[in-house]
């Protein structure tokens, strides 16, 4: 579409111009004798004005040849123009075309290149603060102190009493066993360390029933078996998960009660297929959710999963964030922005990058008025919009970086025009 809006736009002008009385000169200021050729193919020239036989179009005069046979004004082909593959030729842009068409440059050179890769992500629970409550004894719950999910309860907080009749007969051995081996020390009894041996045992068993020092302790003191055994809670969190009511029988290892430290989270952010390479552990990360708005939450880049979601195409990266003041809860979603730092390469503003399906070029600032396209290849794009430069350009090189598209249209539409009239010369 490009063309064919250039290639309107020439024809209008060429025509206008000689209608209006208007000749061609060579760079010497002497007539030019003209060929002509339609702007849409190129491949159709002939010596006298008329119609294109593909299109219709009026064919338009290009001058050839001056009067000693010289070529007119057209630049020697460049190692630039080579590299092109003759898609693109070395135009002559003298300075006040350039400040009409409003044709700026920027010089090539090191700069800092960071990427910042935004992405979703879904606020879960560490895995590492995750408590299941279980007994080691089955039993009936006598009496259930936390009734609820999503109830905060701190290290040491009761939150169920269970019957067991194993923990009760545990408990009366152990008594047993006390009373023994005060009955035999008081007589000198020989087998006294014998007696000491089965209280330690007592007392083990029911340390591994997950009684704990402290309860061991008060049935020492008061010497009597408790029908009912509390279980507390091993760590400070909130109560995510329930299974159990008041009076139901349970067996060893049922799942009762599930507890989730939140003092610290995970977030699971979904990584396209081209970042992945960028993302590493350690790398820092921050969080931002719309239910809080204005706080920041920094964070690490904690685990790449080793597989991609096939319905997606993403990869799960795990980010650890400190979370001291509970803000963040469970199953939030948030934008995660992670930052890589690739260091000082040579670069070029994105602006004035050509691409194309097979390359990449840029118009690069040669002697006198010449303009030059050159191929690049460029590496990770910065998030400030430049291009890190593999190869192609040189540090202190100019390139176009404004009115790239009248530039394009002509070095084109010149590098047609070339190599219609060579095939028409050849023949």
């Amino acid at each position: 579409m490009r063309r064919v809006f250039v290639g309107l736009l020439i024809t209008a002008v060429i025509a206008a111009a000689v209608a209006g009385g208007y000749k061609l000169f060579d760079r010497h200021g002497n007539h030019a004798s003209l060929t002509y050729t339609c702007p849409m193919h190129p491949e159709i020239i002939q010596d006298m004005p008329g119609s294109c036989p593909i299109c219709g179009m009026s064919l338009v005069p290009v001058s050839q040849h001056g009067p000693e046979g010289e070529e007119a004004q057209t630049p020697e082909p460049s190692m630039e123009e080579d590299k092109i593959k003759g898609h693109l030729v070395a135009i002559n842009v003298p300075p006040e075309k350039r400040r009409m068409l409003g044709v700026t440059f920027d010089v090539v050179s090191r700069r800092l290149i960071s990427k910042q890769i935004k992405t979703s992500a879904r606020v879960v629970a560490d895995e590492r603060r995750m408590h299941r409550i279980t007994t080691k004894t089955g039993g009936w719950i006598e009496k259930l102190y936390i009734n609820q999910t999503g109830y905060h309860v701190r290290k040491g907080d009761a939150l169920l009493s269970i019957y067991s009749p194993e923990l009760v007969s545990a408990q009366y051995e152990y008594l047993s066993a006390i009373k023994a081996e005060a009955a035999v020390r008081a007589g000198n009894d020989p087998i006294a360390g014998n007696i000491g041996i089965i209280k330690e045992a007592a007392r083990e068993r029911l340390k591994l029933f997950d009684l704990t020092e402290g309860q061991i302790k008060e049935l020492e003191k008061s010497g009597l078996a408790g029908r009912q055994v509390t279980v507390y809670s091993p760590a400070s969190g909130f109560v995510i998960e329930k299974s159990v009511l008041e009076g139901q029988k349970i067996m060893p290892n049922d799942s009762l009660l599930v507890i989730a430290d939140m003092s610290q989270v995970w977030a699971e952010a979904d990584i396209y297929e081209p970042d992945i390479s960028y993302v590493k552990p350690g790398m820092a990360v921050e969080l931002t959710l719309a239910a809080v708005p204005g706080a920041v939450f920094a964070g690490k880049v904690s685990f790449m999963y080793p597989y991609l979601d096939p319905a997606t195409r993403t990869l799960k990266a795990r980010m650890e964030i400190p979370n001291p003041d509970k803000l963040l809860r469970l199953e939030m979603y948030a934008d995660a922005k992670i930052t890589y730092v690739i260091g000082e390469r040579i670069s070029v503003s994105e602006s004035a990058v050509m691409r194309t399906g097979g390359n990449n070029y840029v118009f690069v600032e040669g002697k006198g008025d010449s303009i030059e396209p050159r191929d690049i290849t460029l590496g990770v794009m910065g998030s400030d919009g430049y291009f890190e430069v593999i190869s192609g350009l040189s540090e202190g090189e100019k390139v176009v970086t404004s009115a790239n598209f009248f530039i394009d249209s002509e070095s084109s539409l010149k590098a047609a025009f070339k190599s219609a009239t060579e095939k028409h010369s050849g023949h």
